[in-house]
């Protein structure tokens, strides 16, 4: 589901991008227009998430989830018009942020404790699995069309939620959050965090949504896209080990490593687009910070607020989801006029430079606490 939900429905519309463009006409402004809807779609399902869980039990938002994975890639597959488009993108969208906590609340309810970190370190590495099947799926748009990478995502999702309606325990309805303390004192300690996230969704968007558009504008085959999302979904697993890293440097630091990895990817991407090897090693170094990056939020949130790292960590996705909607919208404003590639250097400048400003702020934490990592 997980591999359904992010790696391929999520993301998918950034790989079938420039066909779209060609075959409806659409502008750049409109293009990101609809990406930003996408992840809108996402923050919808991300926030209405916890109130089904909460009547239904914590299976219900997955399979919710599922079937708006279905539904969109279907109208996506028909769409013959930008408002059908639009639709099936936010619903297709939509599914991320109906299963993201969903599974992590069934693991913490039936997996054994002691098995629990494994379990769900498997589930987040799904978005890799899911965007090497993506990169499959995508050498059928090059046999044929564009259309046909989203008929294999719907069943694709089709086969996730049957298997999930099997597989998966039904759980009682979750208990209400503890309001205690309230979302300000939450957003108090959770300050750098959330500065984090802001950033790390909006550069991984930004590669996502226009990474396939680079090699389509430049002089490469075709057929290197379906390699670039391979790449990002192979080197991706290594987001297994994050924990084990953080446990070593701390999660501030690997946040910080993360964001100059993908800065790094950025640039490589917007400098070099005409060589193979090189966005070849763009999409492996985005795979590693993509991955472990949007891992350690998880690691970093509980280890801040661990008697509420649940909503500690939902908090941070939530101003994530609302920068993932912005940078696109954004992105598609500014091309016209400045151009692809210099967006993505600009882009990699402030995921570098955020890197940086974090690390050396962990630096002075630790300067301030007499040496003691915070």
């Amino acid at each position: 589901m997980v591999g359904v939900a992010f790696g391929m429905a999520r993301y998918a519309y950034g790989l079938t991008l420039p066909s779209v463009r060609e075959e409806l006409g659409l502008s750049e402004l409109a293009l990101g227009l609809i990406a930003s809807a996408t992840f809108a779609g996402y923050l919808a399902g991300l926030l209405l998430a916890g109130r089904i869980a909460a009547r239904h039990g914590s299976r219900a938002p997955t399979t919710v989830g599922g079937t708006c994975g279905v539904l969109g890639a279907v109208i996506v597959a028909f769409a013959q018009s930008p408002g059908l488009l639009a639709v099936g993108v936010v619903l297709a969208g939509s599914a991320g942020g109906w299963v993201w906590a969903a599974y992590s609340d069934i693991v913490t309810r039936v997996v054994p404790v002691r098995q629990q970190p494994r379990a769900l370190a498997i589930i987040t590495t799904g978005t890799s699995g899911g965007l090497v099947l993506l990169g499959g799926l995508a050498v059928l748009a090059l046999a044929g069309s564009w259309r046909l990478v989203w008929g294999g995502i719907a069943l694709a999702a089709a086969t996730a939620a049957l298997v999930n309606l099997r597989l998966v325990p039904r759980t009682r309805s979750a208990p209400r959050p503890d309001r205690q303390g309230g979302a300000s004192s939450l957003a108090a300690a959770l300050w750098v965090p959330i500065g984090y996230s802001v950033v790390y969704f909006a550069v991984v968007v930004i590669y996502f949504t226009y990474a396939a558009d680079v090699v389509d504008r430049g002089t490469l085959p075709a057929a290197v896209v379906p390699v670039l999302y391979s790449a990002i979904g192979l080197t991706g697993m290594v987001g297994v080990a994050t924990g084990s890293l953080v446990q070593r440097v701390g999660s501030l630091r690997v946040a910080a490593l993360c964001l100059g990895t993908v800065g790094a990817a950025l640039a490589l991407l917007g400098l070099a687009s005409d060589s193979l090897t090189a966005t070849i090693a763009s999409a492996c170094i985005f795979g590693i910070g993509y991955m472990m990056g949007s891992a350690v939020l998880a690691v970093w949130t509980a280890e801040l607020v661990p008697e509420r790292a649940g909503a500690a960590f939902t908090i941070c996705l939530v101003v994530g989801a609302f920068s993932s909607v912005a940078a696109p919208a954004l992105a598609g404003a500014m091309i016209p006029g400045l151009g692809l590639g210099p967006l993505l250097i600009l882009t990699s400048v402030t995921s570098l430079l955020s890197g940086v400003a974090l690390m050396l702020h962990g630096s002075s934490r630790r300067v301030v606490a007499g040496g003691t990592e915070p």
